[in-house]
């Protein structure tokens, strides 16, 4: 059984594929346009030297968000495997 976590609590190479995007509005439209699509695999690459924002690979392009941003964004570990 999986267990929902936010974007912000990946660490370095961990996956999550996306459930839910818990923001709306104008910057819901934005990540939706930049891939942060429900079913879609986002990987972490890396953190700021200060820890925020945050770099992910999403569908071949890699965005970086602030954590306030990211903790929004829930879905499911994706093992590493997969």
């Amino acid at each position: 059984m999986s267990t929902t976590i936010s974007l912000s609590e990946l660490s370095p190479g961990e996956k999550m594929m996306i459930t839910t995007l818990q923001i709306d509005g104008p910057m819901r439209r934005r990540l939706l346009d930049l891939g942060f699509v429900p079913g879609f695999i986002i990987e972490m690459i890396q953190a700021s030297p200060l820890g925020d924002p945050t770099a992910f690979r999403v569908s071949g392009t890699t965005i970086a968000l602030r954590k306030d941003e990211s903790s929004h964004i829930l879905g499911e570990k994706v093992m590493q495997d997969e």
